[in-house]
Formats: structure tokens, sequence, C-alpha cells
């Protein structure tokens, strides 16, 4: 088995990543998505954008993993059987999340994990091949089966998440980061992880097609303006999340091939920065930090502002946008003190180290 130097610029993405789910899951809590405040539309931006990259970074961690092992029929087996692993440990942990926190994107990871599996050594044209199959299915499921089917928007609850056939659905389908189309990202991530990075032409090129991307899609966007409101091709551009149609997947793809570039450029300029050396190190502490907000981080809150987290959907009170984004830069700041005690002592992250002990 070989080890690769780690990219500090992928590690300054994911810290970036769960910032932004710090932003995006404290204000779906308590905030309010229909405030037209200017403060309330900055933190929108980060809807979407944070949970794709997410997305993305991990199909790449994938690749990067399988990068580390030989690739003989032993080597092939030794790393599917680790993913096999860490996908069940993602998914036990993201059910048992699931009972409180609705929105949980870990046992997703799972499945993810689980199909990746089956195209670990292909060659990387596959994984864009994938990525456009999977994105087609859903839209071929949209004409089969009512997205809404099982939702209430007023209250984002899923009325049937705990049966087998709501499970399947909602994990495949109409859920938060269901497989079709949310496998995309995963797999354009693994491609990104076969990339040569430390070459300075392909880390142009990729952030010129993000940036070609993602600005072709608010040109279009932009566009709806003058479409009815109520039309089909109104909803169409500026469909957010849910349900997830192509301009959302574009926009989010092409701000993902932006940013991880930018990330690794800014980690190249500057490679004795201590502060970007410990930002990155608090983003290889995501699966810590990503479980550390939506619990710890979500009391506080609730004792902060007097609100109950059960009541998302439910209440009128609402927190301002500019309390939310405070609270979540000071949660950030306190994940990146909490990384660096840790790291005082260990060498990777209280529930990375679990899950590796697990699968490893």
């Amino acid at each position: 088995m070989t080890r690769q130097t780690r990219i500090v610029g992928f590690d300054l993405a994911r810290a970036y990543a769960i910032f932004g789910m710090y932003i995006v899951n404290f204000n779906m809590v308590f905030g309010n998505y229909h405030d037209a405040s200017l403060m309330a539309q900055f933190l929108s931006l980060f809807s979407g954008n944070s949970s794709t990259v997410f997305v993305m970074l991990a199909g790449m961690g994938i690749t990067l993993l399988v990068n580390n092992y030989t690739h003989t029929k032993e080597g092939k087996q030794t790393i599917r059987l680790i993913l096999i692993k860490r996908a069940l440990f993602l998914f036990i942990l993201g059910m048992i999340l699931s009972t409180w926190w609705p929105a949980d994107i870990l046992h997703f990871y799972a499945v993810y994990i689980l199909i990746a599996t089956l195209f670990l050594f292909n060659n990387k044209r596959v994984y864009i091949y994938v990525s456009i199959l999977v994105t087609t299915l859903f839209y071929v499921l949209l004409l089969l089966i009512p997205y809404e089917t099982s939702w209430d928007f007023n209250t984002l609850s899923y009325a049937d998440f705990w049966t087998i056939q709501g499970f399947i659905r909602n994990t495949f389908y109409n859920g938060w980061n269901s497989v079709f189309p949310w496998l995309s990202y995963f797999f354009v991530g693994m491609y990104l992880g076969k990339i040569d990075w430390s070459n300075p032409i392909m880390l142009r090129k990729t952030f010129w097609i993000g940036f070609a991307l993602y600005l072709t899609v608010i040109i279009v966007q932009a566009s709806s303006v003058f479409l009815p409101k109520d039309s089909m091709l109104y909803f169409f551009l500026t469909s957010d999340y849910l349900p997830p149609m192509l301009p959302f997947i574009a926009s989010t793809t092409g701000f993902g091939l932006i940013l991880i570039p930018s990330f690794i450029f800014i980690s190249n300029r500057f490679p004795e920065n201590k502060i970007i050396k410990q930002v990155a190190k608090t983003g290889q502490f995501t699966l810590t930090h990503y479980i550390l907000h939506l619990t710890l981080g979500i009391i506080i809150f609730e004792i902060l502002t007097g609100r109950n987290a059960t009541d998302w959907g439910h209440t009128t009170t609402i927190v301002e946008p500019a309390f939310i984004l405070l609270y979540s830069i000071c949660f950030f700041v306190a994940s990146y003190l909490f990384t660096k005690l840790w790291l005082s002592k260990y060498k990777t992250g209280p529930l990375e180290l679990l899950m590796r002990k697990f699968s490893d």
C-alpha cells in the first residue's frame, strides 16, 4: 500500500462545506426562508452549495482512499471491504441521527458508497457517464411518481419515512439527498479525485469550466423574471433543492468546480500559513463536526433563543438572520479550537477514529 501526500486545499474546501452546513441547518430550524431581507438572502446563498460540495468532496475522498491501495486482486478486495464497513457505520449513525434530525445526510452517504464500490476501478470517464445516468433516471422517476409524495413542504416533514416503502422512495427518489440525482455529485467528486491537482493547467481548466457552467445557469435563471410565476418553466428554472431540477444541479456542480481548485490555489499560494493549516485540519473532522452541530449546536441555540428545535416548520417565532450567521461563525470558531485541542493528543477526530476502528 502506498500513501499519497494529503492535499491541504481539499481539507480547506471541507472546512468551508461544514461551515456552510452550519448556516444552512441552523437557518432551516430557526430562520425563515421566506424572509426577503438582504441578510436572509445572503444566508440562502449557502443553501444547496454547501451540501453539494460536501457530497462532491466525499466522492473525491473515496477515490483518493482507493489510490492509496495497490490494485492487485487482494488490494481491491481490501478496499471494498473497508468501504462497505464504513458505509454500514455511516448508515447506522445516520439512522440514529434521523430520529432527531430528519434531514440527515449520512445514511444517504452510506448508499452512495455502496454503489461506488461497484465502480471503484473503472476509467474516470465512467464516473461522468454514471453522473449523467442517475440524473436522467431522476427525471424518468418524476414522470412516474409525483415528487411531493409523502411530503408536507410547509413543515418539511415526510409522512412515511419509517416504513419500508417510504424509506426506499425517500432514499432513492424524493428525500433530502436522494440517490437520484444526488449520486451524480458523488461521482463527479470521484472523477475529480483522479485528476492531477499538482498540474496548474488542470487547476485553471477545472475552475473555468465551473465558472462557465455556474455563470450560464445564473444568466438563464435571471431570465425567469419575464416568465409567469405559475408556469412550469419558471418552476424548472428556479427550483431550489426540493426538487433538485437540472439548473440547480448544474449551478451547484459549477460552484463546486470553482470552489475546490480555488482552495487548492490558496493552499499552494500560502503553504506555511498556520491559520490555513489549522482550518484545513478542521476540515478533516467533518464527520465529528457534522454530528456536533446537529446535536450540541442546536441544543445550545435552543437555550440562547428559547426556541424549540422540534417546532421546526410549525412556529412563527423567527430568529434574526444576523444572529444565525453570528452563531454559525462562533460555532465554527469553537470547532476550530476543538480540533486544535483534540489534535494535541490524537491524530484524527473522535468519530473519524471510531469509524476507522470499525472498518480498517
